[in-house]
C-alpha cells in the first residue's frame, strides 16, 4: 500500500473514530469501510523491515520503485534516503519510498526532507496506535458508555489480535507483541539519548537540525509508547492477556531502571493485570499461590532495578491477592491445610515492609507527576513535600501525559485504593496502630517533628486524594452505601486523628466531595459525626463540624486574648489519653485544612453553603475575619478568606452587604491584636495592612480572589447590571462611601508591584490571573447603556436603579477606579508584561494552565478598555470631576489620551496577539483576534500622523509586523488555520476549528472595512506587502507561493460547502459568505483591486465558482424550511420559525454570495473588454450563456445569467412592531437601533436591557402589587421573549431585503457590462435582449405597487437593453419571431408608460421610462406610417393610460428636475410626432386642456434673465432644455392646429418680452459658458424655427400671421441685418468665428424664409411708397 495512502487513511480513520465516539456523529458506515481497509496495518503495529544489504545495493543501483512507479534517483537522493534509514534503522528501499513521498510536504512545512520524512514515519506509527487504542477501549474497555455499532468495533478488535472464538491464544500473543515493542521504543529512546550525550562528552554543541529531529523522534516515541501501555491496559479486561504475559510484564519490569515517564507507563498495565489475574475467575488457586510464592520469594533476592516501584508492585498484588481469602471457598483442595490466619499476618507484614521500601513514596510521586499541581496550591505542596520527603520525581519540565492516559492510571489507583481498604482492612488498621504509637513513643521522649515516622498513612490518604480528585462518578462509591467498606473507612479514619493526619484526611474528603452529589454526601457525614461535647476537645473525637468550629472558635479566642500563651500546639498536653499528649507544630496547617474543606464543601453543594450561612450557633464568616490578623501565618489568614469567598457563591445582596461591612470593619481596628494594636479610632485603615497584605503569596491572592467574589454581580440582575456590588452606605459614617481602597489594593499593591516581584513563574501567573479577573469583572458589570436609556427615553433611571443616582453609579462603580488605573505608568507596564510570553512557552502550556489563563485574561481586559474607554473618557471622568477633590486620589498618567496611546508605546503586543493564533488555544485565539480587531480598526493606530514637513508616513502597527518578518510567521499560522478540514465539517459549528475562522473572517472584514484606503494590518496579514499608501506582492513571499491567507480564504470560497446535500445550512453558509465578503472588499478597493483580480484570475476563480452555482425556489429548503413555509406561517398570523432562526441566515448568506460572484463576474468582464483580452471576454460570456469552458477540459454547462434571476422570486414582506405595546409605549426605539454592513438593525441585547429596565421600573412604582390578581407582571415577563423574537424578525427581514438590493443591482451591472463589451451578432444581441426583457417585465410591472428599488433598478436596466436593439433587423420582421419581438418591446411601452404615473415613481424612474418610450416610438416610427396598426396601436396605448399620463409627463417637461424635464419634452415631442403622422388631434387637445402650450411659449419670454442667473454648471443643462422645449413647439407648429394652438398661446409677445433678438449679435446675451456666443446663435434660430414653422403651417392666406411676422422682423430689422452682415464679414469688429459660421449661414436661411414668406421686402417697399405719396404735397 501506497506509504501518502496509508497515512491519509489512518488520519480519515481516526477522525471517524473520534466523530463515532466522541461527538456521536453517524460515520459508522463509513468507519466500517475504512477499518477493514486498515486491520492487516494494525496486525502488523509498528512491525517495520531492518536495514538490508540487498535493498541497499538496489538502491545504490540508481533504481527503485515507488507505489508501482520506476524511478531513476540520483546520488543525492540515494545518500538522503540513506541517511533516514540509518537513522530510523529501516531497509533502505522502504526509506527511499519514505524519503520520496516527503518531498512535497517538505516545502509545504518548510523543513528539510530527510526531517519531513522522519516526522511522517513517526506520525503514521502514531496514528496507528492512537487509532488501535481508541478501537480497543471502545469495544473491550468503555465501562458503562454505550457506542453505536459497538460489536462491529469488537469484531475489528477481534480480527486484528486474532480471536475467533473462545481460544484466547492468538489475543495473547498480540499483547506480548505490543509489550515487545514497548522494550523496541525503550531501546530506541536509550539510543537517542546516547547519541546525545556523545556530542557533550566530546563537548560540542549538537547541530539544531539533529537536535530537532532526535527531541520530535523522542516526542514521538514517548507518545507511541503512552499508546502501547493504554492498548495492553484495555486488552486486559476481556482476558486478552493471561498469567504468562503478567510473569514477562513483572521480568521487563524488573529491568526498568530510571523514574520516568516511560515507567510511569507500566504501572496501569501492572495494577490490572494483577487485579485480573488474583482473580479466582480468571486463575486457579494454584497458579495464583505459585504466583504470590514466586513474588514474596523473590522480594528479597530479586534484584529490581527501581527499589520503590518493586515495592508499589508487591503492595498492588497483595492488595488484589488478598481478595481470594476474604471469604475463601472452604471445599479448595489447595487451601485444604493451609493456616490462612498465619498468610494474611504474613501478607501483612509484607505490605508494611514494602511500604518502608517506599511503596507509597513510589504511588504519591507517580500522582503529583501524573497530576501536577498546575495551579500552584501551596498548602498542598507544601503537604505533598514532606509526605515525600527526598523520593524521585519527574523533573520539572518533562513531558506529561495524555488526558486519556491520566485518567486511565487514576482509575487503576481507583481499583487499588478499594481492593486495599477492602481486601486488608486489619493491614490498615495496624498501620494507624502502629503509627499511633511511634507517634506516642516519640511524645514520651519529648520529640517534636514528625519527620521520624512513617506517616504512610497519611501518604494513602494523599493518594486517595488524587486518586479521585476530578471523578465524582467514582467517588460516589464512597457515599452511596453506608454498610460498604469505603464509607466504613471514611467513618474509621476520621476518628482519633493526629494533626498531620487531619490535613491529609480533609484534603482526601476535599477529593471525593467534587460535585453537588457528593458534596452533599460529605456534609451529611459531618453533620452525622458530630455529637454533644462539654469542655476541652478531645481528640478521640471524630472529624465534624462540631469538631472543626470548636477548633476554630478556640483558636479565635486563644489569638484574641493577651494573657493566653500559644505555644507551637493548640493545647497544653492532657493526661487523658497519652495520643493527645504529642506537641503539635502543625496546628495552623491542620486549621487550614479545614478551612480548604470548608470552603470546598461551599462551592461545590448548595446545601452544605446554606447551613452554614443560615447556621446560628457558628458564623463561618465571622470566625473567619477573627482569625485574620497579624498574629497568624498568612497561609491560615489566605484560608480564612478564601472560607469567606466560597460563602458568596451564588450570592445574596443581604449577604453580601453583611460581608462587605465585616471587612470594612476588619481592616480598620481587626487586623492588629497585642502590641501593634492601634487604640486610635482612626476612620482609615493603618497604611501598613496593605503593605503586610501585599506580602507572600497565598494572602494577597486569596485576598483578591476575596474582592472578586464581593463585586461579582448577583445571579439575579440578569444582564442588567445596574447595581452597584457593594452597599452605597459602605464606610459613609468614616469616610466617603467605595470600595476605592480595595480597587487601590489590587491594582497597585498587587497587580503593580507585587507581582513584578515575584520570581517563581506560576506563582506569578496565577497572581496575574487574579488580578486581572477581578479587573475584568469589574469592567464588564459596568452598563453603560443605562446613560443612553436616562437621556433617550422616557424611563427615570435614576429612580429605577438600586443607586441613588445615575450619578453614583458611574462613580461608586468599581469601574470607574480601574478604569483609572489601567492609565496608570506602572498598571500599564505589569499589564503588558502579563500579555506578552514566549510562543513556544504559550503553546505547550495547557490551555488551563495560569499562563494562558493570565495571557488570556490580560487580553481581554485590553478589549473591555477598548470598548469602554469612550464611556469613561467622555462620562464618567467629567462627572467625576464634578466630586470632591479629596475623594480620589489622582492615578492616571494625564500623558494618555486614551488607550491607543499606551499601545503605540508598546507594539510588540500587536505582533504577540498574531502569534497566539497559532497557539492551538481556541479562546486565547478567539481573544487575540478580538482585540487584534478593535487595535487594527482604531483610525489613531492604523493611520499614523505625518510629522512636520513629512509625507503621510506608515502605518506603525503594520511597520511592526514587518519588522523581522514577523507578517509572514503570522500569516503562515492564519493559513493554517484557514484550511479546509472534513473533519470540522462532521463535527459542526461548535467545533473549534470552525469558531476559529468565524472570528479570522470577521477581524479581517473589521479591519477593511475600517479603513479602506490605506494599508492596514489584515493587508499585511492577507500576504501584501505594505508601503505608506500602496500595496504589492513581494517576491517569494507566501502570496507569491500561493500560500498565503488570501488563497487560504480564496480556496475556502470555493471549497466550503454551503449544504449538506438535503438543505442549505446557515452555519455553513456563514463561512462562505464572510469569505466572498472579504474578497469583494479586496476587489473593490482600488489599494487592492488590481492584485486581486489579477490572482483571481490566474486560479480560474470565475470559473470554478460558475460550475457550483445553484438556482433556488421557494420550495429550497433553509434549515429543512422552505420559503414558502415561512410565508404561509406568517400569513397564519405566526411568528415566523424561518425569520426568526437559522433558516433566513442561510439564505442571507447566500444571496451574499450570489451578489458578490455577479459583481465579480461584472468587473471581471469589464476588465477583458477594457484590456483587450479577447479569449477571456468570450469565455466569460459563454458563462453568462450557460457553459464554462476551462483550457483542456470539455465544456459544462452551469446556470446562465436569466437563470440567476431566481431571487427575485424572493419577497420579505415586513412585520409590524407593536409601539403600543406597554413595554414599547413611548420609547424612542431609534436609541436601540445600530447600523451594520449598511443596515440599520435593532440591538437586540440593548432592546432586552430596555425591557428589564421597564419591568423593574414598574415593580419599584409598585404597579404589579395593585391587584393581587393581577397578572401583569408575569404577561409582561413572558413578553420579553417574544418581543426580542419579533424584532430579530424583523432584524432578519431588514439584512434580506438588503441583500436583495445588492444581489439585484449586481445582476444587472452584469447585464449592462455584457450588453456594452460583449460581441454580439445582431440576432444573437436581439435575442439575447428579448430573453432579458421576458425575465424582468413581469417584475418591472410588479415593482410599480411599492417597490422603487426593483423599479429603477430594472427600468435602468430595461433603457440600457432597448438602446441597444436594432429595429430595422430581420427580428422585427412580419413573422412568428418578429411578432413574439415585437409583442415584448410593445409590452416593455406599455409598462414604462404605466411606470411614469405609478406609486412609486420619481423622476428618476420617470426618466428611464421616459427614454425607452422615446427609444421605442423612434424605433418603431418608420414602419409606424400613416393609418399603420403599428401607428394607430403607440398611439392608443398612449390614450388607454389616460389623461394622468401626459399630465405627468407635462408637468415633468415644466417644472421637473435635471434630464427629467429634457427628457420629458423629447417624449412629448415624440408623441406629437406620432400623433401628426396619425392625424390625431388627440396629444395637442390635451395640451391645450392642461395649458402646456402657452406654458412653453411663456418659458421663451424668461429665457435670457435665467440664463444670466445661472451659474457656468447649470448652463449647459438650461439650454438642452431651452432646446428641447423649442425643439417640442417646432413639432407642434408643423400643423396648422398647432401652429394655430401656438401663435394663440402668444408667441411673438413671448419672443418680444425675452428680447432675444435685441442683444447685438456680435455679443451675445451675457452668461457664463466659453461657447456663449455659438449657443446665443443656437437659441436665435431654435426660436425663428418655431416662428417659420408657425408661419408656414398657417400658411400666406393667413393675414393676422403673416402680419405678425412682419412686425417681428420690423422690430428686429436691426438684429437681421447685423446677422446678414456677420455672415459676409461686413461691419467693424466683426471678424469670423469658425464655430458660429453654420449657425450663422442657418440662421440668414431662417431670416430670408421669413422674409420671403411674409413678403416682408414686398411689404417695406409699399409701405415706404405710401409713405412718399402721403407727404406729396408737403
Amino acid at each position: 500500500m501506497a506509504e501518502n495512502d496509508s497515512l491519509s487513511g489512518l488520519q480519515a480513520l481516526h477522525r471517524d473514530l473520534c466523530a463515532l465516539i466522541e461527538l456521536k456523529l453517524p460515520v459508522l458506515d463509513r468507519l466500517a469501510q475504512n477499518l477493514e481497509l486498515r486491520l492487516d496495518e494494525f496486525k502488523a503495529l509498528l512491525d517495520k523491515r531492518p536495514k538490508n544489504d540487498v535493498s541497499r545495493k538496489t538502491l545504490e543501483a540508481g533504481k527503485i520503485t515507488v507505489d508501482e512507479v520506476d524511478y531513476e534517483v540520483n546520488g543525492e537522493f540515494q545518500q538522503g534516503a540513506i541517511n533516514l534509514a540509518d537513522l530510523l534503522t529501516l531497509d533502505e528501499l522502504d526509506a527511499a519510498a519514505l524519503y520520496h513521498n516527503a518531498a512535497e510536504e517538505s516545502e509545504e512545512i518548510d523543513r528539510p526532507r530527510l526531517q519531513t520524512a522522519v516526522i511522517r514515519f513517526h506520525r503514521r506509527r502514531e496514528i496507528v496506535l492512537l487509532c488501535l487504542r481508541i478501537l480497543v477501549k471502545a469495544a473491550l474497555d468503555n465501562g458503562d458508555s454505550e457506542v453505536e455499532g459497538q460489536s462491529l468495533l469488537a469484531q475489528a478488535v477481534g480480527i486484528i489480535v486474532g480471536v475467533d472464538g473462545p481460544n484466547f491464544d492468538p489475543a495473547h500473543k498480540f499483547w506480548a507483541k505490543c509489550l515487545a515493542a514497548m522494550e523496541a521504543i525503550e531501546i530506541w529512546l536509550r539510543q537517542i539519548a546516547d547519541r546525545i550525550e556523545s556530542f557533550h562528552v566530546l563537548n560540542q554543541v549538537p547541530p539544531s537540525d539533529f537536535l530537532e529531529v532526535m527531541t520530535y523522534q523522542h516526542e514521538s516515541l514517548t507518545r507511541q509508547h503512552e499508546n502501547l501501555a493504554a492498548i495492553c491496559t484495555h486488552m486486559i479486561k476481556p482476558g486478552f492477556a493471561s498469567l504468562e504475559n503478567f510473569n514477562a510484564l513483572l521480568t521487563r519490569a524488573k529491568t526498568i531502571e530510571k523514574h520516568d515517564l516511560i515507567t510511569i507507563h507500566y504501572i496501569p498495565i501492572i495494577i490490572r493485570l494483577a487485579s485480573w489475574v488474583a482473580l479466582e475467575s480468571n486463575t486457579t488457586t494454584k497458579q495464583a499461590r505459585d504466583l504470590h510464592d514466586t513474588l514474596m520469594a523473590g522480594r528479597e533476592s530479586d534484584n529490581w532495578a527501581l527499589r520503590t516501584f518493586h515495592a508499589a508492585t508487591v503492595t498492588w498484588w497483595l492488595a488484589e491477592y488478598s481478595g481470594r481469602y476474604v471469604d475463601p471457598n472452604p471445599q479448595d483442595p489447595e487451601l485444604q491445610g493451609v493456616k490462612l490466619d498465619e498468610e494474611a499476618i504474613a501478607r501483612s507484614e509484607t505490605f508494611l515492609k514494602a511500604l518502608n521500601d517506599g511503596a507509597f513514596h513510589f504511588m504519591l510521586s507517580v500522582s503529583q507527576d501524573v497530576r501536577p499541581t498546575n495551579w500552584y496550591d501551596s498548602a498542598k505542596t507544601s503537604m505533598i513535600s514532606s509526605l515525600l520527603q527526598d523520593t524521585s520525581v519527574l523533573p520539572p519540565k518533562s513531558e506529561q501525559p495524555a488526558d486519556c492516559f491520566r485518567t486511565l492510571l487514576m482509575e487503576q489507583l481507583q481499583t487499588f485504593v478499594d481492593s486495599f481498604i477492602t481486601h486488608m482492612p486489619d493491614t490498615l488498621r495496624r498501620l494507624k496502630t502502629e503509627e499511633d504509637d511511634q507517634r506516642r513513643q516519640l511524645q514520651m521522649h519529648f520529640q517534636r517533628t514528625t519527620g521520624e515516622y512513617p506517616l504512610h498513612l497519611e501518604r494513602f490518604l494523599v493518594i486517595v486524594s488524587f486518586a479521585f480528585d476530578g471523578f465524582p462518578e467514582a467517588a460516589e462509591e464512597f457515599w452511596n452505601d453506608k454498610e460498604s467498606n469505603l464509607y466504613g473507612f471514611l467513618q474509621w479514619a476520621a476518628k482519633r486523628q493526629p494533626t498531620p493526619r487531619i490535613a491529609m484526611f480533609c484534603e482526601m474528603l476535599r477529593a471525593i466531595s467534587t460535585g453537588e452529589a457528593n458534596a452533599e454526601s460529605a456534609h451529611r457525614f459531618l453533620i452525622e459525626e458530630s455529637g454533644p461535647t462539654s469542655g476541652k476537645i478531645r481528640r478521640t473525637s471524630s472529624l465534624s463540624y462540631t469538631h472543626i468550629f470548636s477548633e476554630l472558635l478556640e483558636f479565635r479566642t486563644n489569638i484574641h486574648e493577651p494573657k493566653k500563651t500559644i505555644q507551637g500546639g493548640l493545647y497544653a498536653p492532657s493526661q487523658q489519653n497519652p495520643v493527645d499528649q504529642i506537641m503539635e507544630p502543625e496546628s495552623a496547617a491542620m486549621l487550614e485544612s479545614y478551612l480548604r474543606l470548608l470552603a470546598h464543601l461551599c462551592r461545590h453543594g448548595s446545601i452544605a453553603r446554606n447551613w452554614m450561612l443560615d447556621e446560628n450557633e457558628y458564623s463561618l464568616a465571622g470566625i473567619c475575619f477573627g482569625l485574620c490578623n497579624d498574629e497568624v501565618p498568612t497561609g491560615l489568614r489566605a484560608a480564612a478568606f478564601d472560607a469567606v469567598s466560597a460563602l458568596l457563591v451564588n450570592k445574596a445582596a443581604d449577604r453580601a452587604a453583611g460581608v462587605w461591612n465585616m471587612l470594612d470593619d476588619w481592616t480598620v481596628s481587626s487586623f492588629y491584636v497585642g502590641s501593634k494594636q492601634n487604640n486610635s479610632l482612626s476612620p482609615f485603615p493603618r497604611d501598613e495592612l496593605w503593605s503586610t497584605l501585599a506580602k507572600g503569596y497565598d494572602e494577597p491572592i486569596a485576598f483578591v480572589h476575596l474582592l472578586h467574589s464581593l463585586t461579582a454581580p448577583y445571579p439575579h440582575e440578569e444582564g442588567l447590571n445596574d447595581t452597584l456590588p457593594f452597599p452605597e452606605s459602605l464606610s459613609l459614617t468614616r469616610r466617603m462611601p467605595g470600595i476605592e481602597k480595595y480597587v487601590d489594593f489590587v491594582m497597585q499593591q498587587v497587580f503593580a508591584e507585587r507581582c513584578q516581584e515575584v520570581q517563581e513563574p506560576v506563582q506569578q501567573h496565577v497572581m496575574r490571573w487574579a488580578c486581572l479577573r477581578f479587573m475584568a469583572t469589574c469592567l464588564s458589570t459596568f452598563n453603560e447603556n443605562l446613560v443612553v436609556f436616562a437621556n433617550k427615553s422616557n424611563i427615570p433611571v435614576d429612580s429605577v436603579i438600586d443607586p441613588s443616582s445615575l450619578a453614583a453609579y458611574a462613580t461608586l462603580h468599581p469601574f470607574s477606579r480601574v478604569m483609572a488605573w489601567l492609565f496608570n505608568d506602572k498598571v500599564l507596564k505589569s499589564l503588558f508584561a502579563a500579555s506578552h510570553h514566549e510562543l513556544k512557552e504559550v503553546d505547550e502550556a495547557p490551555a488551563d494552565s495560569p499562563l494562558v489563563q493570565s495571557l488570556l485574561l490580560s487580553i481581554e481586559v485590553m478589549d473591555l478598555v477598548m470598548k469602554l474607554q469612550a464611556t469613561y473618557l467622555d462620562i464618567v471622568v467629567p462627572v467625576l470631576k464634578q466630586q470632591p477633590s479629596h475623594h480620589r486620589s489622582p492615578v492616571s498618567n494625564l500623558s494618555l489620551a486614551s488607550f491607543e496611546d499606551a499601545i503605540l508605546g508598546n507594539l510588540q503586543i500587536i505582533v504577540d496577539l498574531g502569534l497566539y493564533c497559532g497557539t492551538g488555544h481556541e479562546a486565547l485565539t478567539i481573544a487575540s483576534l478580538q482585540l487584534l480587531e478593535k487595535l487594527a480598526s482604531s483610525r489613531k493606530l492604523a493611520i499614523s500622523p505625518a510629522g512636520f514637513g513629512q509625507r503621510n508616513s506608515r502605518s506603525k502597527i503594520v511597520s511592526i509586523l514587518e519588522k523581522d518578518n514577523e507578517s509572514e510567521r503570522i500569516g503562515r499560522c492564519l493559513h493554517d488555520l484557514m484550511q479546509h478540514n472534513e473533519e470540522e465539517l462532521e463535527a459542526g459549528p461548535e467545533v473549534s476549528g470552525y469558531v476559529v475562522k468565524i472570528r479570522i473572517l470577521e477581524f479581517l472584514n473589521s479591519c477593511l472595512t475600517a479603513v479602506s484606503s490605506r494599508p492596514t494590518i489584515a493587508h499585511v496579514l492577507l500576504g501584501f506587502s505594505c508601503d505608506a499608501t500602496t500595496v504589492n506582492i513581494a517576491d517569494d513571499s507566501l502570496w507569491a507561493n500561493g500560500k498565503s491567507l488570501f488563497h487560504a480564504i480564496m480556496v475556502l470560497c470555493v471549497r466550503y460547502p454551503d449544504n449538506d446535500g438535503a438543505t442549505f445550512l446557515a452555519w455553513m453558509s456563514d463561512i462562505k459568505s464572510r469569505c466572498w465578503d472579504i474578497l469583494q472588499k479586496l476587489w473593490r478597493s482600488p489599494l487592492t483591486s488590481g492584485l486581486v483580480m489579477d490572482e483571481l484570475r490566474v486560479n480560474e476563480f470565475l470559473f470554478i465558482e460558475a460550475q457550483e452555482l445553484k438556482v433556488i425556489t421557494d420550495e429550497t429548503p433553509w434549515e429543512g424550511i422552505t420559503f414558502a413555509q415561512g410565508i404561509e406561517a406568517q400569513a397564519n398570523g405566526q411568528l415566523s420559525e424561518f425569520f426568526c432562526g437559522a433558516p433566513a441566515a442561510a439564505l442571507q448568506s447566500f444571496l451574499r454570495q450570489r451578489a458578490a460572484f455577479l459583481d465579480y463576474e461584472s468587473r471581471e468582464l469589464r476588465l477583458a473588454v477594457k484590456d483587450g483580452m479577447s479569449t477571456a471576454k468570450s469565455r466569460i460570456q459563454s458563462v453568462l450563456l450557460g457553459s464554462t469552458i476551462r483550457p483542456g477540459e470539455e465544456a459544462v454547462s452551469n446556470p446562465n445569467i436569466f437563470d440567476l434571476f431566481d431571487f427575485v422570486e424572493f419577497t420579505y414582506p415586513g412585520v409590524i412592531i407593536p409601539e403600543e405595546h406597554p413595554l414599547l409605549e413611548g420609547i424612542n426605539l431609534a436609541i436601540c437601533q445600530e447600523e451594520k454592513d449598511g443596515v440599520v438593525l435593532y440591538s437586540l441585547p440593548l432592546l432586552n436591557q430596555l425591557f428589564l429596565l421597564r419591568i423593574k421600573y414598574w415593580g419599584k412604582e409598585g404597579r404589579f402589587q395593585t391587584d393581587p390578581n393581577d397578572k401583569f407582571e408575569t404577561e409582561m415577563l413572558e413578553s420579553v421573549p417574544l418581543l426580542t423574537a419579533l424584532f430579530n424578525d424583523w432584524n432578519r427581514r431588514a439584512q434580506l431585503s438588503h441583500c436583495h438590493k445588492d444581489i439585484l443591482r449586481s445582476w444587472v451591472q452584469v447585464l449592462m457590462v455584457t450588453l456594452q463589451g460583449c460581441e454580439f451578432d445582431v440576432s444573437a444581441r436581439t435575442a439575447f435582449i428579448l430573453q432579458a426583457l421576458q425575465v424582468i417585465l413581469p417584475k418591472l410591472d410588479a415593482s410599480y405597487k411599492e417597490d422603487i428599488f426593483v423599479a429603477l433598478q430594472l427600468a435602468s436596466l430595461s433603457d440600457a437593453l432597448i438602446q441597444k436593439i436594432d429595429f430595422d433587423s430581420t427580428a422585427f420582421e412580419k413573422t412568428r419571431i418578429g411578432d413574439f419581438a415585437n409583442d415584448r418591446l410593445s409590452q416593455l411601452f406599455r409598462s414604462s408608460l404605466t411606470g411614469v404615473y405609478s406609486n412609486v415613481t420619481t423622476p428618476e424612474l420617470r426618466e428611464h421610462c421616459y427614454q425607452i418610450c422615446i427609444r421605442y416610438i423612434q424605433g418603431t416610427f418608420n414602419k409606424s406610417t400613416k393609418g399603420s396598426p403599428l401607428g394607430r396601436h403607440t398611439l392608443s396605448t398612449v390614450k388607454n393610460c389616460g389623461s394622468h399620463l401626459l399630465e405627468v409627463v407635462c408637468d415633468d417637461a415644466y417644472c421637473g428636475q435635471g434630464t427629467c424635464k429634457v427628457s420629458a419634452l423629447l417624449l412629448l415631442s415624440t408623441l406629437v410626432a406620432v400623433a401628426i403622422r396619425q392625424e390625431s388631434k388627440y396629444i395637442l387637445e390635451s395640451f391645450v386642456s392642461l395649458n402646456f402650450i402657452g406654458v412653453l411659449v411663456d418659458n421663451i419670454k424668461h429665457i435670457p434673465e435665467e440664463l444670466r442667473a445661472a451659474s457656468s454648471a447649470h448652463v449647459p443643462m438650461l439650454l438642452a432644455y431651452y432646446d428641447s422645449s423649442l425643439s417640442l413647439l417646432l413639432r407642434i407648429c408643423q400643423t396648422r392646429l398647432g401652429a394655430a394652438y401656438v401663435l394663440n398661446a402668444g408667441l411673438f409677445p413671448s419672443i418680444r418680452d425675452s428680447r432675444i433678438f435685441d442683444v447685438d449679435p456680435d455679443i451675445g446675451l451675457e452668461f457664463d459658458n466659453p461657447n456663449a456666443l455659438k449657443k446665443y446663435y443656437d437659441l436665435m434660430l431654435s426660436v425663428l424655427r418655431v416662428i417659420n414653422a408657425a408661419v408656414i403651417a398657417r400658411g400666406r392666406q393667413n393675414e393676422q400671421t403673416i402680419f405678425q411676422a412682419r412686425e417681428f422682423l420690423k422690430e428686429n430689422r436691426h438684429s437681421m441685418v447685423a446677422i446678414f452682415k456677420r455672415s459676409v464679414n461686413v461691419g467693424v469688429g466683426s471678424s469670423q468665428d469658425m464655430d458660429a459660421a453654420e449657425d450663422l449661414s442657418d440662421l440668414v436661411d431662417c431670416f430670408t424664409v421669413l422674409v420671403e414668406i411674409t413678403g416682408f421686402l414686398q411689404y417695406e417697399d409699399s409701405s415706404k411708397t405710401k409713405k412718399a405719396r402721403a407727404n406729396m404735397f408737403s
